[in-house]
């Protein structure tokens, strides 16, 4: 019978690579960014709905988020696929392959969700780049009696175990006094040189940060012209941590460093959260063993070292890990000396290794949940485990 599954699915997802590939390259084409992938989450449920899903649009009230559901086993497993973009950089992410991984493997174990016993659910989750689309359908309640959820990322190369940082998103204003800035320059309050002054600080708070803590951000609002006092600047800023615990205390030390550039100036500072906290990732360990074995099945090598980094990256399925047993390997695209994030990445998601990866992926993917359903220690491990629950 297991035998009889696995080369069901095998067959299942061979007929099924024409709709994998055609998703990867759609979705590449219209690349839309956080809270705004309209078109793309469209694209992916209807892909969804075509192979026979049940699809929520609009799920938890967000309205680029879906969920499509099929089967009503007991044992309840989900794929999680992501679809936004990079402002101004397209899908130098690759989240165009994750949403074909997700959607291929699905569609790979629909015929077969009776005869595992299982409820398959797809869901559709928005803005993984800075928005927790995750996160606020988590706490939305939509994660509900999932047994187990799963997704793959591309990266450079093919890397088993998700390690990220914790990481907070921080939306940066000042707000000073404008003047001219040669007739009237005592009479304006500069919102650039807060800024500044903030951003020296965390420069020289570097120094005494951990070595495995990350600070960044960018300005994105730095003033209008220069022959008037800035009245008003902007940025986003990142503090990445090893753990939720230990990013509150970091946080802290950063957002005195913005303080400093306000009282310096005599500027208003404004810090608002753009989403909730990321979360450290819990890697199911019999989980990712499986996905290991069955990659490895199909040629894939996983990797260390300096090219492998990408699975330190921040992932709102971090906090959809500290409640479900989850798993969130990299799957590589041969990009380097491209590295996630660079235009030339995006170039190398739609390659024919990224084609490759897709496929893969999405087999491996399948192959990892059929063997959850059928090993029974497996099984009952993880309905043992209801979301919410502690493990």
């Amino acid at each position: 019978m297991i035998t009889a599954l696995d080369d069901a699915v095998r067959s299942a997802a061979d007929r099924a690579t024409g709709q994998i590939l055609a998703l990867s390259h759609d979705l590449h084409a219209h690349p839309e960014i956080a809270w705004e992938e309209v078109r793309s989450c469209a694209r992916v449920a209807g892909d969804l709905a075509d192979s026979g899903f049940a699809v929520e649009e609009n799920f938890t009230g967000l309205s680029t988020a879906f969920l499509a559901r099929l089967g009503t086993g007991p044992l309840h497993l989900a794929v999680c696929a992501e679809y936004d973009a990079l402002p101004g950089m397209g899908h130098a992410c690759g989240h165009n392959v994750i949403a074909a991984i997700s959607t291929g493997a699905a569609v790979a174990l629909a015929p077969y969700v009776d005869d595992l016993g299982i409820t398959l659910s797809v869901f559709g989750t928005p803005a993984e780049e800075g928005g927790g689309g995750k996160i606020e359908i988590l706490e939305r309640g939509g994660f509900a009696g999932v047994h187990a959820a799963a997704m793959v990322h591309p990266g450079p190369v093919d890397v088993a175990r998700a390690e990220p940082y914790a990481v907070s998103h921080s939306h940066i204003q000042y707000d000073g006094k404008a003047a001219h800035a040669a007739a009237y320059p005592d009479r304006g309050v500069n919102a650039a040189d807060a800024f500044t002054i903030a951003q020296v600080a965390i420069g020289l708070l570097r120094q005494q940060l951990p070595s495995g803590v990350r600070v960044h951000g960018v300005m994105t609002n730095g003033g209008e012209a220069p022959n008037a006092i800035p009245q008003r600047t902007e940025g986003r800023w990142y503090v990445r941590a090893g753990t939720l615990a230990e990013l509150a205390g970091l946080e802290e030390r950063v957002n005195r460093c913005f303080e400093a550039g306000a009282h310096a100036t005599g500027c208003e500072l404004t810090i608002t959260a753009e989403s909730k906290p990321y979360a450290e990732f819990r890697t199911d360990e019999g989980l990712l063993a499986g996905y290991v074995r069955r990659a490895e099945e199909l040629g894939r090598r996983f990797s260390s070292g300096a090219d492998s980094l990408m699975n330190r990256a921040s992932t709102d399925m971090g906090n959809v890990s500290q409640r479900i047993p989850a798993i969130h390997p990299y799957i590589g695209i041969d990009s380097l000396p491209a590295v996630n994030h660079q235009v030339e990445f995006a170039a190398a998601a739609i390659s024919p290794a990224a084609d490759r990866a897709a496929t893969d992926g999405a087999l491996a993917l399948a192959l990892t949940l059929l063997d959850a359903a059928v090993d029974t220690g497996t099984r009952q491990r993880l309905m043992a485990t209801a979301e919410g629950d502690a493990r």
